[in-house]
């Protein structure tokens, strides 16, 4: 399949105005075909017009797709003991090499006064999951303590 660039790629690569292409283009110096309201230029083409080997475009590389979570847990009636070792635990389930080598981030906030503990999580959807099944275990384990 040919390689094609564009007016603007042509002139960039050689360093040139477009409209200097362009007008390569109109007067038939550089073979060029017209897409709609485009002029596209094969890399043969523009091997032939500069008398160098064609020069690779620049792969288009398409973005990762990732999604990640932002989640907030509210855990009631837990006391400071309770909430700074379920903090500890936390940090230290997720100190290990993660999904995609991203690590998850999280921070908790107690209110003493309310026995209330927020658990903010951000990380990617698996290590989140994970992480949220370990903290129910957690509080179920506490409950029954």
């Amino acid at each position: 399949m040919p390689q094609y660039y564009s007016v603007e790629q042509v002139a960039e690569l050689l360093g040139l105005h477009v409209r200097t292409v362009r007008g390569y283009v109109r007067d038939g110096r550089l073979k060029a075909a017209r897409i709609g309201k485009q002029y596209r230029i094969t890399a043969e083409d523009l091997a032939a017009f500069t008398g160098a080997p064609a020069v690779p475009a620049p792969a288009v590389v398409a973005p990762e797709l990732r999604a990640e979570a932002s989640t907030i847990v509210q855990v009631d009636g837990i006391g400071t003991r309770e909430a700074a070792r379920l903090a500890s635990t936390v940090m230290a389930a997720i100190s290990g090499p993660r999904e995609g080598g991203r690590p998850l981030k999280f921070q908790t906030v107690h209110d003493e006064e309310r026995s209330t503990l927020k658990v903010i999580v951000f990380g990617g959807l698996a290590d989140t999951a994970e992480l949220l099944v370990l903290i129910n275990a957690l509080i179920r384990e506490n409950r029954h303590v």
